[in-house]
């Protein structure tokens, strides 16, 4: 596989790299970059894993060697599952298998938790470098990486460490590529900005678009309308079945104006779940109404639904249908396996009783 290949492997359905020259660099250099991508262990997985599993895979198939790093102390320091770590460890377990349900190929991946590395010296006087290069301003701007505001003055004081610590995960893994969601793109422009002013090695950030939650994107702001896990009615988890997906896609905001395709979630699932997982949406539609059709592109798909070849409500049955098949390997793994997430399961009902 040549450089450019690569690249498009890199590259596809992804919001942005920075920078391509960076990449194209990287690639011509080494044949075994490493990349990584931070989870905080907080809670049932949704459907914007797929869309991340999906490019994990790209990466590998790429020559990386990925890193999916459990950031535990971070959850810990974000109140998450109780503040308990051994909570938070149990759905660390659970979510590994989850990537590995949603196909994640397990010998080109690591496995590895911030224990691992708060526990050494030389992370703590990382973590001091980087806070030194680093303005107060600019970490509390990096905050909305955690799901809090910048302007919050009543949180306690370790969570300013958190975009820092971030930051500084990535210099000792030695990361080559940082990706996650844009949603925390401040933390991978605050750790190149680190590494320009200590001298330390820039890593490149890849990031892949957010899932807008079932009620509806945002186009001002992706983030605040993405999907999440604290929505239950405004998110997919990778475990729900064909009923439950056809429940929560009558519901779905689905506007048939071309205006509002970026914030359709019911197309935007098409665009970054179905289409690169299957190949293509089908619509099992009545003879009356067209009879079946099967879309091969995300342009042949939208030219049919703005045209209004194709109702929002078969587009919502052709999606359903296209998500059962999607998440069928998940339902087939945790059936084989269920310890880690019953585990999970009982963790939630605990923290529910306590609050």
């Amino acid at each position: 596989m040549d450089i450019e290949e690569r690249f498009a492997l890199v590259t596809r359905n992804s919001e942005e790299v920075v920078s391509e020259d960076e990449l194209r660099k990287l690639l011509a250099e080494k044949e075994q970059p490493v990349a990584y991508i931070g989870f905080e262990p907080s809670g049932m997985v949704h459907l914007g894993w797929v869309l991340v599993a999906q490019k994990i895979k790209d990466l590998c198939n790429a020559g990386f060697k990925v890193i999916i790093f459990w950031a535990d102390w971070h959850a810990y320091i974000n109140d998450k599952l109780g503040g308990n770590l051994d909570n938070i460890r149990i759905c660390a377990r659970y979510m590994e298998d989850c990537f590995l349900a949603l196909g994640v190929p397990r010998d080109k991946i690591e496995f590895k938790y911030a224990s691992e590395l708060v526990s050494e010296t030389e992370y703590w006087e990382k973590v001091i470098k980087v806070g030194k290069a680093t303005t107060l301003a600019r970490v509390k701007r990096a905050m909305t990486i955690m799901g809090r505001s910048e302007n919050d003055d009543n949180i306690d004081a370790a969570k300013v460490f958190y975009p820092i610590l971030q930051a500084t995960d990535i210099f000792c893994m030695d990361v080559d590529l940082a990706y996650a969601g844009l949603d925390q793109r401040r933390a991978h422009m605050l750790a190149r900005d680190a590494a320009e002013k200590l001298g330390w090695r820039k890593p490149l950030a890849l990031h892949t678009p957010l899932l807008p939650g079932l009620k509806g994107g945002n186009r001002m702001d992706p983030v605040e309308s993405k999907m999440s896990k604290s929505d239950p009615s405004g998110n997919i988890t990778i475990h729900d079945d064909r009923d439950a997906i056809a429940q929560k896609m009558k519901k779905a905001f689905c506007p048939p104006e071309k205006e509002h395709e970026n914030e359709n979630p019911v197309l935007m699932l098409c665009k970054h779940i179905i289409l690169p997982r299957n190949g293509e949406v089908f619509v099992d539609r009545p003879e009356k109404y067209g009879g079946p059709v099967t879309y091969h592109s995300y342009e042949e798909l939208t030219d049919a639904y703005f045209s209004s070849a194709l109702s929002p409500f078969d587009l919502k049955t052709g999606v359903t249908d296209g998500m059962a098949k999607t998440l069928a390997p998940v339902a087939e793994y945790f059936e084989a396996h269920p310890e880690n997430r019953q585990a999970l399961m009982d963790v939630l009902a605990t923290v529910k009783k306590l609050r």
